[in-house]
C-alpha cells in the first residue's frame, strides 16, 4: 500500500493537503486548506446554479435530471415514491482516460 493513500487506491481529503504542502513549502497548510475550500466550494456552488465546470485535460462537471420514479425499499420490499432530482456528474477528459488506460 502506498504511503500517500489511507486505502490502497483511495485518498481523502487530509492526503490531499498534505501533498499540496509537500509540493509547496512555501504556503502555509492554512493556505493551501483555503484555496482547497475555495476550489470545491466554486464547483458546487456553479453545479447548484445550474451550471457546468470544465477543467482542460481533467474532465468536466455537470448536473443530470433523474425522473421522478417508484422505488423499492430494500430491508421491507415496500413500494416508495422517489421524487425527481438533480444528480452530479462527471466526465473524463481525454488526457486523463489516456493517463488511466496508459499501462
Amino acid at each position: 500500500m502506498s504511503p500517500r493513500c489511507s486505502r490502497e487506491g483511495e485518498m481523502i481529503r487530509s492526503e490531499l493537503l498534505q501533498a499540496l504542502h509537500r509540493d509547496n513549502p512555501e504556503l502555509r497548510a492554512e493556505e493551501i486548506e483555503q484555496v482547497v475550500d475555495i476550489f470545491f466550494d466554486e464547483i458546487a456552488q456553479r453545479l447548484a446554479e445550474g451550471g457546468r465546470v470544465e477543467l482542460r485535460g481533467f474532465g468536466a462537471f455537470s448536473t443530470r435530471e433523474r425522473q421522478a420514479r417508484t422505488g423499492r425499499n430494500p430491508r421491507t420490499g415496500e413500494t416508495v415514491e422517489v421524487p425527481a432530482k438533480r444528480v452530479p456528474y462527471f466526465k473524463a477528459g481525454k488526457e486523463i482516460r489516456k493517463r488511466l488506460n496508459e499501462g
